[in-house]
């Protein structure tokens, strides 16, 4: 079976299309996560940011506001520079 170039790049920008709703559902999804994880916490900002980077790499957030981190062993192991824990 032979599929002509013009065939094959519109099946790849229509699939590529068809892709970014699943990205923005994502961020969709850590956005309410962890506005809900950081509800209660002192520096809300860097909270917020920390939660939504490991957020899109682990595809998870503990629930609560604090703990559960046994939920997400990804979020949960991720740790910074200085060997800390990254995700709040």
């Amino acid at each position: 079976m032979k599929i002509s170039f013009p065939v094959l790049v519109c099946f790849l920008l229509l699939s590529s299309s068809l892709m970014e709703p699943a990205f923005a559902a994502t961020s969709s999804y850590c956005s309410n996560k962890c506005s809900t994880r950081c509800a209660v916490a002192g520096v809300q900002d860097r909270c917020l940011k920390y939660c939504g980077i490991c957020c899109e790499e682990c595809k998870c957030v503990p629930s609560g506001t604090y703990g559960n981190k046994h939920e997400c062993p990804c979020y949960r192991d991720k740790k910074n520079k200085k060997g800390k824990p990254k995700c709040p």
